[in-house]
């Protein structure tokens, strides 16, 4: 299989930002995700933000679990660290490379397989404990990467792309972070750059725990039962030596609607997405309104995008724990082994 390289030189029009690097330097390796997949998009943004934001890239720490949103890491901040954990680990993960080096900007890059089943305890605690971090969950209701099967976000009485209906209540992850202590929670929609962009940025530029919701929305699994275009059709009768998967390709899906508005956004499988952008007025430091928000637009089938909540004065682990100010990894052998004196002494504390 071949995959094809960007090209290292730049366009010589290109304009660098404050700290001297063009939006192309932001940028990662070139996409293997379906054509027209939403997640692409979210990377699209983070590279704008940070762009914008004149963040030098070898300060960020991006890290992921498993599935195709935590692939989307290798699509942007090329030059930054990276960690791709195991399914659902990525905040643990995260918390450590924190405590270590609180120097470094966080981005946690997750799911909502990722995040809302597997990870849901790991996810719930990093809420709570405040960990300084961007988390963002690529939300499409589906694991793409094992042939679209509802996940623990997908909506109650949504169908498979097998006409299989969906039984089972969804897990909110934005009311979920509200009650757990988030400091900053905002939902967004892939499609919706206007308002995405300035979501990742104030994120970034967040004291606490900042978690994103971005509904984006999966083209690969969109094929209705009956078909005769339809994969399961096709390999039914069809005599073949392999078992092979095409994607078709798909144009991405965006909206633009004014503060307060509801849009519906037909999606590639002819469904509808309803969402409805919070009013210019909206009070987003407060923590019940934001709640009661969310479940009365719910209860209307309506998606609530926007920035619901956010603590201006908000604390992190670090502040909880009372960490120097140094980062630990920055520390000598001195200063992490003391001697027995002062480990007698900590331990007398203890008692």
């Amino acid at each position: 299989m071949t995959y094809l390289a960007k090209p290292r030189m730049h366009h010589p029009t290109l304009v660098p930002n404050q700290v001297g690097y063009t939006r192309r330097d932001y940028e990662g390796k070139v996409s293997t995700l379906c054509a027209g997949c939403g997640h692409d998009s979210i990377s699209a943004a983070i590279v704008q933000a940070c762009y914008e934001l004149n963040i030098e890239p070898h300060r960020v720490a991006k890290l992921s679990g498993i599935g195709c949103s935590s692939k989307t890491p290798d699509y942007f901040l090329g030059a930054s660290h990276g960690f791709n954990t195991v399914h659902g680990r990525m905040p643990s993960v995260l918390t450590g490379a924190n405590l270590a080096n609180r120097d470094l900007l966080y981005l946690g890059i997750s799911g909502d397989g990722d995040s809302a089943s597997i990870g849901l305890g790991q996810f719930a605690h990093a809420m709570r404990r405040g960990v300084r971090m961007v988390y963002i969950v690529e939300n499409n209701g589906v694991y793409g990467l094992t042939k679209g099967q509802f996940s623990a976000t997908a909506d109650q009485g949504s169908k498979s792309k097998k006409g299989v209906v969906n039984h089972d209540s969804p897990v909110d992850l934005i009311g979920m972070a509200l009650q757990l202590g988030a400091t900053f929670v905002g939902r967004s929609f892939s499609g919706d750059k206007a308002q995405l962009v300035p979501l990742i940025k104030a994120a970034i530029g967040h004291g606490g725990a900042a978690f994103l919701d971005v509904i984006s929305p999966c083209v690969a699994f969109n094929n209705h039962a009956g078909s005769t275009k339809s994969y399961d059709y096709v390999r039914e009768h069809n005599e073949a030596v392999s078992r092979i998967d095409f994607i078709s390709s798909r144009n991405e899906i965006t909206t633009q609607y004014a503060p307060g508005s509801v849009v519906d956004v037909e999606q590639h499988d002819g469904k509808f997405l309803r969402l409805r952008k919070l009013k210019a007025d909206y009070d987003p430091t407060d923590r019940l309104a934001a709640m009661n928000q969310v479940a009365i637009h719910q209860a209307r089938g309506e998606v609530l995008t926007g920035l619901l909540y956010v603590d201006p004065e908000a604390g992190d682990l670090h502040a909880a724990m009372n960490t120097t100010a140094a980062p630990l990894n920055s520390l000598g052998v001195a200063k992490l082994c003391p001697g027995v004196g002062a480990l007698d002494k900590l331990n007398a504390s203890l008692r």
